[in-house]
């Protein structure tokens, strides 16, 4: 079991779900990881926190801002999420919601980078980031997919210190997000046959212990799938968009994660 009471800063440690349909979107979560959904309350808005065996892994909340698309968002734990976003200014990001306290859990902010990718950060207090991750049903990688290669190099590179390590896939470049000797994240040239007007975005990846059955469970689910059953070096994976349109990734790997 892979479990996790903290995360080096400059690490994904955390993602969440903004839904038009909390409800639904939970249910579909809830059956097609076997994950049990904790409605943390009205005074949280009712975000709901994802639990697997008893552990954390995600969470989901309704919109929070008007025009805001269905997304699964990745958080990267910082030490500091005022001196993160300052950073982040500087490198060209546009700020969506400035740093904040969330209760006693944490301080957090979203942002989009220079090629128009959303993330956030996540300072940590109370709430470490998910407690289970790296196995079936919770999530494992985060890849950024964008059209500005380049920019995107310079820009994290510079806010969290990763260092970018180029290598070939499946005959195109895949970038991988190095911190210090660590693999954090994962970056890929937007694929063409995604519509123009979609912006650059980061996708999130759940582990899974077969693709093509999650695939097809998802399907009854209502889910539309994006990328067929696909064999990479890492495993064999799909993309997903879920019945509300929020697309997302699983991946069978070749050897535990």
């Amino acid at each position: 079991m892979s479990e996790f009471s903290s995360y080096p800063a400059g690490t994904p440690a955390w993602v969440d779900l903004a839904s038009p349909d909390p409800a639904a979107s939970n249910a579909f979560y809830a059956t097609l990881f076997g994950w049990e959904a904790d409605d943390q309350g009205p005074d949280t808005g009712h975000y709901v926190v994802f639990r697997k065996q008893g552990k954390m892994v995600a969470g989901s909340s309704p919109m929070m801002m008007d025009g805001q698309p269905p997304a699964w968002t990745t958080y990267v734990g910082v030490d500091d999420a005022d001196a993160t976003v300052d950073l982040a200014k500087k490198a060209g990001a546009m700020v969506f919601v400035e740093p904040m306290d969330v209760m006693d859990l944490g301080r957090m902010a979203v942002f989009a980078d220079p090629t128009g990718a959303a993330l956030a950060v996540w300072q940590p207090k109370a709430h470490k980031g998910a407690e289970l991750a790296n196995e079936p049903g919770t999530f494992c990688w985060n890849e950024l997919d964008t059209r500005d290669i380049p920019a995107a190099k310079s820009f994290y590179t510079d806010v969290f210190g990763w260092q970018p390590n180029d290598m070939e896939m499946n005959g195109s470049t895949y970038t991988e997000w190095k911190l210090g000797d660590a693999p954090v994240a994962g970056m890929m040239a937007m694929p063409t046959m995604v519509p123009a007007e979609v912006p650059a975005y980061w996708l999130v990846y759940f582990a899974v212990e077969n693709c093509d059955a999650t695939l097809s469970k998802a399907a009854g689910l209502g889910a539309t799938t994006l990328v067929p059953a696909t064999d990479i070096p890492p495993g064999r994976f799909g993309v997903l968009s879920d019945p509300a349109g929020t697309v997302f990734a699983v991946i069978e790997t070749s050897s535990p994660a």
